[in-house]
């Protein structure tokens, strides 16, 4: 298929019970959605210890898929919104994806503007 469509995917660690700020940032940025997976930390912010036991904090991992040409828009948002420039807030990365399936709306609906284009 020649309606090749590039994707980032948009990793972001939060504490838990901030993961809805990160999707709603990224929602207001272009982003379609994202998926939530929870999770624990260990780094240095996150140490804290209650009766002499080490407690490793609650993570929620925000995944989110992105059409290239939007991952800067999203990434600026979530930074934003969740204030991962603050210290002990959370940290998001990027990762090139080389290989998609199942994101059949998204073809579909280039599929369709492309058809319509042609029409003219």
């Amino acid at each position: 298929m020649n309606n090749k469509v590039l994707y980032d995917l948009i990793v972001t660690i939060v504490n838990k019970g901030y993961s809805e700020e990160v999707v709603e940032a990224s929602k207001k940025a272009g982003a379609e959605g994202g998926t939530i997976v929870c999770g624990r930390g260990t780094g240095i912010h996150e140490q804290a210890k209650l009766f002499n036991i080490t407690i490793e904090p609650e993570k929620e991992l925000v995944l989110t898929l992105i059409d290239r040409s939007k991952t800067d828009e999203v990434l600026v948002a979530i930074e934003k919104y969740a204030e991962l420039d603050k210290p002990g807030k959370g940290i998001a990365f990027v990762l090139e994806v080389e290989r998609t399936i199942g994101i059949n709306h998204i073809l579909n609906r280039m599929i369709n503007e492309n058809s319509t284009r042609k029409e003219f």
